[in-house]
C-alpha cells in the first residue's frame, strides 16, 4: 500500500503541492527505505551472508537514517497540522510549497548528520563492533555497542534527549490544539471525524515511540548491569522486530487512507482497471 500510495501522491500535482501531502509522502517514502534495508539485512542474517565492514557500517547508517527521517517527518506533521488548525488564514503564506520542499531537504540533513555524528564517534573510538561480530543485526550491535566507552555511552544519551524532546514538541502540540479547540464543539461526539483523526494520529505517535521508551529503559537496565546482555539482545531482537515495524504497517492506513483526496485517487484508479477489465 506504501508505494501505492506514493505513486497517488507523486503523480497528481494538486495533491503533491499541498505541505501535508507532501509530508505524507516523505513520511512514508522514510518507512518504506528503512522497511525495505532491514528486511534485506534480516534475510541475509537468515541466509548465514556474512558482509565486510565496510558494507555493514553502510547498511546501519543508512538504516539509522531512514528511521530518523521517519521520525522527524512525524514531528513535523504534528507542527503542520498545528499551524493550519491555529492560523488557518496564515498557513499558506507560513508553509508554501517551496518552502515545505526546503524543510524536507532539511529534514533530510538532520537525518543524515544526526546519526552521522553517532557512527563518527564510534569509528574514532575504534568500539564500532561489526569488525569482531559474524552477524549484521542492528539489535545485538546495539547491544554491544552500549557497553563500550563512555564517548559512546554520552552519544546514547545525546540521542535519547533528541528523540524524547520531539516526543515532548508532539506532546505539547496536542494539548494545546485540544484545548484550543475544545469550546468548539467538534469533540461532542466521540465518533466524530476530528476525535476519530484525532485517536488514530496519536495512536500511531504511539506505537512510534513506545519503541523507542522500551528500548530506552531495556538500555539503561543493561548498561547498569541489571538485566544480563543475553536478556537485552533478546528484548532488543522484539523491539527491532515487532514493535518498531508495527508503526511502519499502520502508518498508511491510519494516515494516508485518512485523506479523502488520496482515497478518492485510488477508488478512481481501481474503478478505471475494473472497467478496463470489463471492456
Amino acid at each position: 500500500i506504501i508505494p501505492t500510495i506514493l505513486f497517488v501522491i507523486f503523480s497528481r500535482f494538486s495533491i503533491r503541492q499541498e505541505t501535508r501531502y507532501m509530508l505524507l509522502g516523505n513520511a512514508l517514502l522514510s518507512d518504506l527505505i528503512y522497511l525495505l534495508f532491514y528486511t534485506l539485512s534480516a534475510a541475509l542474517n537468515a541466509a548465514h551472508v556474512h558482509l565486510p565492514k565496510e558494507a555493514c557500517v553502510l547498511l546501519l547508517f543508512l538504516l539509522a537514517v531512514a528511521y530518523c527521517g521517519g521520525l522527524f517527518t512525524a514531528a513535523a506533521i504534528v507542527l503542520d497540522t498545528y499551524i493550519a488548525i491555529l492560523f488557518p488564514l496564515r498557513y499558506i503564506a507560513i508553509l508554501p510549497p517551496s518552502r515545505t520542499k526546503k524543510n524536507i531537504i532539511l529534514l533530510w540533513i538532520c537525518s543524515g548528520a544526526f546519526p552521522g555524528i553517532f557512527f563518527l564517534v564510534l569509528s574514532s573510538t575504534h568500539s564500532f563492533v561489526p569488525c569482531v561480530m559474524e552477524m549484521c543485526s542492528v539489535p545485538v550491535i546495539l547491544m554491544l555497542t552500549l557497553n563500550g566507552t563512555d564517548a559512546v555511552k554520552l552519544c546514547f544519551w545525546l540521542s535519547t534527549t533528541v528523540i524524547f524532546l520531539c516526543l515532548s514538541l508532539i506532546f505539547c502540540c496536542y494539548a494545546i490544539l485540544y484545548f484550543k479547540t475544545k469550546q468548539s464543539g467538534i469533540w461532542e461526539s466521540i465518533c466524530s471525524r476530528a476525535s476519530v483523526t484525532f485517536l488514530m494520529h496519536n495512536t500511531v505517535l504511539f506505537f512510534y515511540f513506545f519503541p523507542l521508551l522500551a528500548l530506552f529503559i531495556e538500555s539503561f537496565l543493561c548498561i547498569n548491569i541489571v538485566i544480563r546482555l543475553q536478556t537485552g539482545i533478546w528484548i532488543s531482537l522484539t523491539v527491532f522486530n515487532v514493535l518498531m515495524i508495527l508503526p511502519k504497517v499502520l502508518f498508511p492506513f491510519l494516515y494516508g487512507l485518512r485523506y479523502r483526496e488520496i482515497s478518492a485517487s485510488l477508488k478512481s484508479i481501481v474503478r478505471r482497471k475494473h472497467l478496463h477489465l470489463v471492456s
